[in-house]
């Protein structure tokens, strides 16, 4: 993983890593302000040894330093904390002696520290000054030799003993400042892992790459779908719509050489806004000047009838078992080239209705009267209907909600349509969320409408209606017309 996808992981989680901060800090300041204050006291000792000539006072100091090490070892050992505990009233034990004693040294000197840290200042102060008389009489008895004349170590005390005037720790901000650093390397290293183990999918580029198939278009999310789902009116204007322009102009040069004159619209999943994008995609077309037909072919939950406005009780279905002929049942909407082919009665066997014979005639005559028939169909990981019908149409557009569907099941999706050798034109991420500052672009550019010639759109599903009805009472289109006459 590269260094640019691990910063977009950990700006896609932030708080995550504004979580994990701010626990941290809640742990460190708990910890430094239930922490009890420890001073620390100290005592520097100076090792030294008689010697004649700068010979002797080289070889002699290497001999010291040597030797040093050794009584580093001697200030933290059991004799020299019995001693101390012996001789002074400490109220601690030689054990509890030993684990407050630390010493260090100076590499290339003769000089020993030790220190002797405690919660109680008074208290490290007399450990330290027991310690040092003490360990000055023990090395004197060490040293001494055999016929009991003394050694030729001598040691010194050349600094202290004193204590520090405040705690050593807790030190607040430094433990603020540690804290800080680690809840934020934490943070974004949970970051980077719930990144990497998130399975959806969560932009574009991933879109590509498990379909394998080009980006078409990014409908952007938008507030306002939800109640007006439809880029008419005043939503005309608004990204989504210019988004999905957008998809027609690629769509329409996806394949210059053989153009895609049948689409079927699907989807992985259900709820994924394959419907919504299949009638906008229509009305973009329509308003292009193209002449469009949309077909509902979701025939288990068919929804353009719902968004559109339009009576889906008659339509596909019963255009298939021949109860119908297909001009009959299409319906204009809108002042634009657009007719609309509702699912129909809900059949018992979708499947088999969508791949017979009957729905193969219709999309060859459709084909000769429009310029562009798309078609919605079902998911392709719920049922088979959604495959039925893009074999038999010129190509899929395979629609995916950002966020939503896992790379898994798009991969599963695409495989399904390539393993019947179906033409996936391209793909679309929808419901994507679009950086700001291309949003702020399209506002710097976008024209409002006038209210004159919004009035001339169906904004809502009453006037869409009286549009439908003027369709079937005989107010057609040359469009339809076409329709009745291929249907003859």
């Amino acid at each position: 993983m590269d260094l640019y996808r691990q910063l977009r992981l950990v700006r896609r989680h932030w708080w995550i890593v504004l979580v994990t901060l701010m626990v941290a800090l809640g742990v460190t300041a708990l910890v430094t302000v239930r922490a009890q204050p420890r001073y620390v006291a100290s005592v520097t000792f100076f090792v030294t040894t008689p010697s004649q000539g700068v010979t002797d006072a080289y070889q002699g100091g290497l001999f010291l330093q040597q030797r040093v090490k050794s009584y580093a070892e001697l200030l933290t050992s059991d004799r020299l904390a019995q001693a101390a505990v012996a001789d002074s009233q400490l109220g601690l034990t030689a054990e509890e002696v030993q684990r407050r004693v630390s010493t260090s040294t100076e590499t290339g000197t003769v000089l020993l520290r030790a220190s002797v840290t405690d919660t109680d200042q008074t208290r490290a102060l007399r450990v330290t000054e027991a310690l040092s008389a003490k360990f000055v009489e023990l090395v004197q008895k060490v040293e001494t030799r055999p016929d009991g004349s003394p050694g030729p170590i001598k040691i010194e005390v050349v600094s202290g003993p004193r204590v520090t005037p405040s705690p050593v720790s807790p030190q607040p901000v430094r433990n603020t400042a540690i804290g800080a650093l680690i809840g934020l390397l934490a943070g974004v290293g949970l970051a980077i892992l719930r990144g990497m183990a998130d399975v959806r999918l969560r932009d574009a580029a991933g879109l590509q790459r498990v379909t394998g198939s080009p980006l078409l278009g990014e409908i952007p999310i938008d507030a306002t779908a939800r109640t007006a789902p439809l880029i008419v009116g005043d939503a005309a204007t608004s990204a989504r719509a210019e988004a999905v322009r957008k998809l027609r102009t690629n769509l329409r040069f996806v394949d210059v050489h053989e153009p895609a004159r049948v689409i079927a619209v699907t989807s992985a999943l259900q709820g994924e806004g394959k419907t919504t994008l299949s009638c906008n995609l229509a009305i973009a077309l329509a308003e292009a000047g193209w002449r469009v037909l949309l077909v509902d072919a979701d025939l288990r939950r068919p929804k353009v009838g719902d968004y559109l406005g339009i009576d889906p009780g008659v339509g596909l279905t019963d255009v298939l078992v021949g109860d119908v002929q297909v001009g009959d049942v299409v319906q204009r909407w809108g002042d634009k080239s657009l007719l609309v082919l509702p699912s129909g009665s809900a059949p018992p066997n979708p499947s088999e209705l969508l791949g017979s014979k009957a729905m193969s005639d219709l999309l060859l005559a459709l084909r000769e009267s429009a310029d562009i028939v798309i078609i919605d169909t079902a998911p392709l990981l719920a049922v088979t209907d959604g495959v039925v019908v893009a074999v038999q149409a010129d190509g899929a557009l395979l629609v995916t909600q950002q966020g939503r569907t896992s790379r898994a099941q798009v991969a599963a999706a695409a495989r399904a349509l390539h393993s019947v050798s179906v033409r996936l034109l391209g793909c679309v991420l929808n419901m994507a969320r679009v950086p700001k500052a291309e949003a702020y672009q399209y506002e710097a550019y976008r024209v409002v409408a006038a209210a004159t010639g919004a009035q001339s759109v169906p904004t809502d599903r009453s006037r869409t209606g009286r549009h439908a009805e003027r369709a079937r009472a005989g107010e057609a289109s040359d469009h339809t017309q076409e329709l009745t006459r291929l249907s003859r």
